[in-house]
């Protein structure tokens, strides 16, 4: 299609594409774009698809021009209205939008499943298991040519789609980072919903070896809600507070060749002396 080839679509006649993962947020720069736009226009077309139903169009790519376009009080856009599949649809939907920046994990994990599965209905391979010398590429190896992601990389943000909302969107924070997210999402819904329950009464998110051992105690069928709670609320190794003094310091006072072990020790046992001589005075 040549450039020349797009035509001009009335706000009202189009709609977003059915569990489109991508949202629009309404930040400043959406409202920078409205601005842009409500000066010069939209400079490159969005891309639309007919309703299947013949009501209007689907927005394939541009959902953020629309909607910076009605803020501005423009009503209509310039389109690319393309005959595209609900497959095909979705393949272009996902790779137009996976340039953006600042994609959530959310938006990612589901883009990401959504073109899997639309891969697979038009015949490519989509097992996750290697692929043997000589065999054509499996869908996830296909998408990780097309992306900035390795294949390993792609399973794990897909995985993320088996965490439930509130869990998924700590994530989309930056509440709870990409790995022990991923081991969360072996957790039963239930258990997913236990352990939200537990972060949000203690205010704490896992670390990665709290949510590989609530992953390996729910295999076992051990997770429940007493065991989560233990989990959660033990002491973490970051979270201790350490006292560290360099050896240098401290070698005029011991004989030659105790070891720094042997110093904590002696340190200890003086300092716990010193307390009770302190307790022995004040109770006098």
């Amino acid at each position: 299609m040549k450039k020349q080839d797009f035509t001009v679509l009335k706000i009202k006649d189009l709609h977003p594409f059915p569990d489109n993962p991508f949202r629009v947020v309404e930040d400043e720069l959406l409202m920078e774009m409205s601005e842009s736009i409500k000066e010069f226009g939209i400079v490159t077309p969005i891309i639309a698809r007919p309703k299947e139903d013949g009501d209007g169009y689907e927005v394939i790519a541009g959902q953020r021009r629309v909607r910076a376009s009605q803020l501005a009080g423009i009503d209509t856009v310039p389109a690319f209205v393309l005959p595209l599949d609900r497959d095909r649809a979705i393949i272009t939907l996902v790779d137009s939008n996976m340039q953006r920046e600042n994609i959530l994990p959310s938006e990612r994990t589901f883009a990401y499943k959504m073109k899997l599965e639309a891969m697979k209905r038009q015949g490519f391979r989509t097992d996750l298991t290697s692929a043997q010398v000589g065999e054509k590429l499996t869908s996830v190896e296909q998408l990780a040519k097309q992306s900035a992601n390795s294949r390993t990389q792609i399973q794990r943000f897909i995985r993320l789609t088996e965490l439930i909302p509130p869990i998924l969107q700590m994530v989309d924070e930056g509440k709870i980072a990409l790995t022990p997210a991923v081991e969360l999402s072996f957790l039963k819904k239930d258990e997913q919903e236990n352990l939200f329950t537990t972060m949000e009464s203690e205010e704490a998110t896992p670390s990665l070896s709290q949510a590989q051992r609530m992953k390996q105690l729910s295999q076992t069928g051990r997770l429940d809600m007493d065991t989560i709670f233990a989990v959660m609320t033990e002491e973490k190794a970051n979270q201790k507070e350490t006292l560290k003094i360099k050896t240098d310091k401290l070698r005029k006072y011991f004989p030659k060749g105790t070891t720094p072990k042997q110093m904590e020790d002696f340190i200890i046992r003086l300092l716990e002396r010193e307390l009770q001589r302190k307790r022995s005075r004040d109770s006098r």
